[in-house]
């Protein structure tokens, strides 16, 4: 190549025909380049003989198409900050796998203390040494929660008021998805207990230390799920029936109804609450799917996330500066979104927290 003065070329593999190849082309783009203002979709492929992409597409309609409609999509709601975290604490939960991961990753290159809430230490442990790899912030501790079982948040809870000084942002992040029926070790139906009660319980116990902290942060993970469905109040933990897709969107909703409560609760006292959903993330949270839908996802993946893209509007509401004058409010793609009519129904909330309280056995003030 000829040299030009001022010139700029970096030679990166993409394989169009591959999703693979496109989605580590992405992230490599993501984390290396902090703007992208064009993007060119020239390659293609021309009257070739029948051959199918790695994904199992016509190879014209892959490459030409679906290939370029992929890294559109990947590489087009891009969000960056050089906002930093310096002497700030963060309390990830499920930080050893998925958005949790990368939502550290990316708070640890700020410079933050990230406090790695985990129940599988061993792939925390993993997650840890990669993330220092990266990062080369040693300001990595891992601890020991299991958020289906109320000894093990209680547990960590005393540990954390113990020993750290403050919790500038607490993120409720870890989860369960359209799993099997089972119940927690308290009795309580696994999704409700996982995705909502045991953050409650984790919240309530950390609050007095995340006021001391102030000004401060409470970001809930919740998801587009909890539009599928309403409040079984009557039966929200799933006794009399059990449908795991319906689980689910309930324990999301009952996400985006505990942030809404508790940010106005919070009015005030320099604490603000968000909740979001992250987008449609490949993760191992699809693994409880049957054949069925695991066959489906293969077209579906073509519109969803990777982990890092998953993780933007988390770190979008733990870093933003002014979002406080947005406190309670659901967002998506690092952005307020519109939740569903059930979600902001007060009165079902209030009967959602009295509900949580009652099966936790605890009293706000």
């Amino acid at each position: 190549m000829k040299n030009v003065d001022g010139a700029n070329v970096v030679v990166r593999q993409l394989d169009l025909a591959d999703t693979k190849s496109i989605c580590l082309f992405a992230e490599n783009i993501y984390n290396t380049e902090k703007s992208l203002h064009f993007l060119i979709n020239n390659a293609g492929v021309a009257i070739c003989p029948y051959a199918k992409t790695v994904d199992g597409y016509e190879m014209q309609f892959g490459v030409n198409h679906l290939g370029h409609f992929f890294l559109t999509g990947m590489c087009c709601n891009h969000w960056s900050s050089e906002e930093r975290l310096d002497g700030k604490t963060v309390i990830i939960t499920g930080a050893n796998t998925g958005i949790g991961k990368e939502t550290a990753r990316d708070l640890a290159k700020r410079g933050a203390r990230i406090i790695m809430a985990c129940r599988d230490l061993e792939r925390a442990e993993e997650a840890r040494t990669d993330i220092l790899e990266d990062t080369g912030n040693e300001n990595l501790v891992i601890k020991k929660l299991d958020l289906s079982d109320s000894k093990s948040i209680r547990a960590f809870a005393e540990s954390i008021n113990k020993e750290e000084k403050q919790v500038n942002i607490l993120i409720n992040n870890a989860g369960i998805m359209m799993c099997p029926y089972s119940k927690t070790v308290d009795g309580f139906e696994m999704q409700l207990g996982v995705n909502h009660l045991g953050h409650v319980l984790l919240t309530y116990l950390l609050l007095d230390l995340i006021k001391r902290s102030a000004p401060a942060r409470i970001i809930v993970v919740a998801s587009v799920a909890h539009k599928w469905t309403g409040l079984q109040i009557d039966d929200i933990n799933s006794e009399q029936s059990y449908d795991t897709m319906k689980a689910y969107g309930q324990s999301k909703l009952a996400n985006v109804m505990f942030a809404r409560t508790l940010a106005e609760r919070l009015r005030g006292t320099g604490v603000s609450v968000f909740s979001l959903h992250p987008g449609v993330v490949r993760s191992d949270l699809w693994r409880h799917q049957n054949l069925c839908i695991r066959i489906s996802m293969k077209i579906f993946i073509l519109c969803s996330k990777t982990a890092v893209q998953g993780a933007q509007t988390t770190i979008f509401c733990a870093v933003e500066p002014g979002l406080e004058s947005l406190n309670g409010v659901y967002f998506s793609d690092c952005a307020p979104a519109m939740c569903s009519r059930i979600a902001v129904d007060d009165d079902l909330a209030q009967k959602l927290w009295d509900i949580s309280c009652n099966m936790l056995n605890i009293t706000w003030q």
